[in-house]
């Protein structure tokens, strides 16, 4: 018996649908690291919690790059850069850019950061911030292949361009000369971007798919440093990020500085990654880092020669050497 080629042109113009849903699901597995990872974490504390602005006592001038899973097609690739200081004792200001792109989609983020410092005693403070600002998003979803061209083709139409969202967060911070721990929650709105209708070739809704909203993003910092020698101490961090649906994720990190100028650490991320991070103070103000880290999951492992970064940070100090004669471990 003949089938009609009007249902079997409705039923593969479903199939399509269907497949493309299931692409933008496979995309938003992927982008459920919203906000880019760091392995050198402990020196982007700006980015993640407001409350960090100014406490450092200098204009401090920070920048990121991270090349994740190299060899993986379409794999994760970071840039941030923060700027901070104090406005007197109790008010702390900050700037943080990142630019971070996942196979076809990309976005850009600008914010700024004011932080107030209370003084506990005379050798801790606790620090409130908040911070607002933009996301600006783009997705070339034409640029994946299925498989099928006219899927291929019927993606064009979830392209996203410069779909812009604001955003605010707040964060809490203690801290002395040698202790931090710090929370935070840097976005509070759960945007939704690039919602697409579904309907099927009868004009009947189907639904519609978001091709990404934002999620909640809790982080807990801390760190410390315990002196094993006049020449040698060992720096303890770790940051814990929880997000709503998805497996808690810690990072653990040990690093061993020497003369108070060259830094040798360890790292482990939990069910992802493992890897080693070096360091050097090349003078009093500006910090040079490297590290490289290894993908140990099942998912990834086979497909990435794993991952690298590199970190710069510079403190500009007015008319206080003071400050600099003393190291400044967080």
């Amino acid at each position: 018996m003949p089938v009609n080629p009007s249902i079997i042109k409705k039923m593969n113009t479903i199939k399509q649908i269907l497949i493309g849903t299931a692409t933008l699901a496979l995309v938003s597995n992927v982008v459920a690291q919203q906000d880019p990872m760091y392995t050198h974490y402990m020196y982007n504390t700006l980015a993640v919690n407001p409350a960090y602005a100014g406490t450092r006592d200098a204009l401090t001038l920070t920048g990121l790059g991270r090349k994740q899973w190299v060899g993986f097609d379409g794999a994760p690739t970071s840039i941030t850069g923060t700027a901070h200081m104090p406005i007197g004792e109790k008010i702390g200001v900050g700037l943080s850019f990142i630019n971070d792109q996942i196979g076809p989609l990309k976005n850009n983020q600008i914010y700024a950061d004011v932080a107030y410092h209370l003084k506990l005693n005379t050798k801790s403070k606790l620090s409130f911030g908040i911070k607002g600002g933009i996301n600006l998003w783009s997705a070339n979803l034409g640029n994946l292949k299925t498989g099928n061209t006219a899927t291929d083709l019927s993606l064009y139409s979830y392209n996203v361009s410069n779909n812009l969202t604001p955003n605010l967060g707040t964060g809490l911070y203690y801290h002395r000369e040698r202790f931090y721990l710090g929370v935070s929650v840097p976005k509070l709105l759960q945007n939704k971007v690039g919602t697409k209708e579904l309907v099927d070739p009868a004009g009947n809704k189907l639904g519609s798919t978001n091709l990404i909203t934002e999620q909640f993003h809790w982080f807990t910092i801390i760190g410390t440093v315990f002196k094993l020698s006049e020449n040698l101490k060992l720096k303890p961090t770790a940051l814990v990020k929880i997000t709503p649906k998805s497996p808690i994720q810690a990072d653990f990190t040990g690093t061993f500085i020497f003369a108070d100028k060259f830094n040798l650490g360890a790292m482990y991320r939990t069910a992802d990654a493992a890897g080693v991070l070096l360091g050097v103070d090349l003078t009093p103000q500006f910090y040079v880092g490297y590290s490289f880290d290894w993908s140990f999951t099942n998912n990834t492992a086979r497909y990435n020669n794993g991952s690298h970064e590199i970190m710069l940070r510079y403190d500009l100090i007015f008319n206080n050497k003071a400050k600099i004669k003393s190291p400044r471990y967080f």
